[in-house]
């Protein structure tokens, strides 16, 4: 019986020594390589994406203030416009008010100094 415990005991000593763990297997320089040339692809493609992102966010902000001097052009135009406009307006009424008032003038001095008749002779004619 003392063998047999003894042969059971140097078993399990045995099986434990042999039982660890395996060495992690070693990668292959090829598959270094591959996992290499992924990550650079991968971040050209990034590279790739953020280089057009940022020339279309320069685009658009070229647009957005192409369009804002346009509609700001727009807006001193009208605003020039309006102005001829009023001016326009009020030099006529002021053409207006002077006419007005040259009528009311001519009809006083036409009611104060009387008509003259004129008479033509026949030697004249």
């Amino acid at each position: 019986m003392k063998n047999t415990i003894a042969a059971l005991i140097a078993g399990l000593f045995a099986t434990a020594a042999f039982a660890q763990t395996p060495a992690p297997a070693t990668t292959s320089p090829t598959v270094k390589a591959e996992a290499k040339a992924d990550a650079k692809s991968a971040k050209a493609e990034v590279k790739s994406e953020a280089h057009e992102t940022k020339k279309a966010v320069k685009e658009q902000a070229k647009d957005t203030k192409a369009d804002a001097k346009q509609a700001k052009d727009t807006v001193k135009a009208e605003a020039k416009e309006t102005t001829a406009e009023a001016k326009h307006a009020s030099v006529k009424a002021g053409h207006k008010a002077k006419e007005v008032a040259k009528e009311g003038k001519d009809a006083t001095v036409a009611a104060v100094t009387p008509a003259t008749t004129t008479t033509t002779t026949a030697a004249t004619k």
